[in-house]
């Protein structure tokens, strides 16, 4: 017999993180914890507020349900979660945890035993241009080589000008730029910012257009002169059938997967088949978990055996995230195996929260 419990955390921001929708300071998410015996289980459910698709007044309440319910078990739970993607993500975790040797040995692999790494990307925030550039000259001096940029909320030429000044110091086959407009671009106006965005040998562009509008976002991906990869537009389709039909309306160059915001492992797994079928590429990023949740996200995605760079950087955001062997060095994610996870130490840090 398995009990099971959930709390709220609320995850502190060393620095404010600007995005095209706003400044975070705080991120909130949520866990769920199980027992069964002297065993626990761990699991986050990344809820995002504003850009989640199971961000509803009834989310606490199925959160409830589903710890009332876990002995129904995770097949059952799943289907059942369906319009709730951060908690079927945190319900796959927590059952994983439950059965693993330490409750964070999800995936067991050379990643976990630490002969590998995962090659990430390093993020940069919006803010005022000299904001970035500090930011800018911080990664590239720890080591990355593929560096994502968001736009879309200061002023534009500002935001090429800032491209411009890392191609003079470094090409494309030395540093990789993504950017990432979180859907700021309008429709009328995209094609012309990504030809201008495209002088600066750009590895892609994240969601361009707000989602939504397949139809503009075919036309675009049809004539872009530079890859785009879709973020946003994968939030809130559950059904198979309309993943299908997304991408194949659409036809992106790449899809982004956030586990949290699309259904978990089950979610990436299936939009992860549909996009290889039509030679669709994809990488997998996350969305401001703690360490608990990047953890699970990570272990899945080295167990894919994936060759590019990915948006796993996140760790290191928060002020009370939780000590864990994941660390950052060179632009690759490494997990310390003599870096030891502590589940009690983070179950009193999250009930004292």
């Amino acid at each position: 017999m398995i009990t099971a419990y959930s709390k709220k955390y609320i995850l502190k921001f060393k620095q404010p993180g600007g995005t095209s929708r706003g400044v975070l300071h705080t991120k909130e998410t949520f866990f769920i914890i199980l027992q069964k015996n002297v065993k626990i289980g761990i699991g986050e459910c990344g809820l995002f507020r504003d850009l989640s698709a199971d961000n509803v007044p009834e989310y606490k309440k199925k959160l409830q349900w589903t710890c009332n319910n876990i002995n129904l078990g995770l097949a059952v739970l799943s289907a059942e979660l369906t319009a709730f993607p951060s908690i079927q993500f945190g319900v796959e975790q927590a059952f994983l945890s439950l059965h693993s040797k330490t409750g964070f040995d999800l995936f067991p692999s050379d990643f976990t035993t630490s002969k590998a790494s995962i090659p990430i990307n390093g993020l940069i925030w919006m803010g005022d241009s000299a904001l970035m550039k500090q930011q800018i000259k911080e990664k590239l001096k720890t080591g990355f080589t593929t560096i994502k940029l968001k736009i879309g909320a200061i002023d534009f030429d500002e935001e090429l000008a800032l491209l411009q000044s890392i191609r003079n110091e470094f090409k494309a086959d030395e540093i990789a730029l993504r950017v990432d407009a979180n859907g700021a671009f309008s429709p009328s106006k995209a094609l012309e910012k990504l030809k201008r965005l495209s002088d600066y040998d750009l590895h892609s562009i994240e969601q361009p257009i707000q989602s939504g509008q397949w139809k503009a976002m075919a036309k675009l991906c049809a004539s872009t002169p530079l890859p785009i990869a879709l973020d946003e537009e994968l939030i809130g389709i559950f059904d198979r059938t309309q993943k299908s039909d997304l991408l194949q309306q659409i036809k992106p160059q790449y899809i982004i997967l956030k586990p949290s915001l699309i259904g978990g492992i089950k979610g990436s797994n299936e939009w992860i088949k549909l996009a290889e079928k039509q030679d669709i590429g994809w990488w997998i990023t996350s969305a401001l978990e703690s360490n608990i949740g990047l953890n699970a996200i990570a272990q899945y995605t080295y167990s894919l055996d994936v060759k590019i760079p990915q948006g796993l950087g996140t760790g290191g955001l928060f002020t009370n995230n939780f000590d864990s062997p994941l660390e950052v060095d060179h632009g690759n994610l490494y997990y310390n195996k003599n870096t030891k996870w502590s589940l009690n130490t983070i179950i009193k840090e999250i009930q004292n929260n």
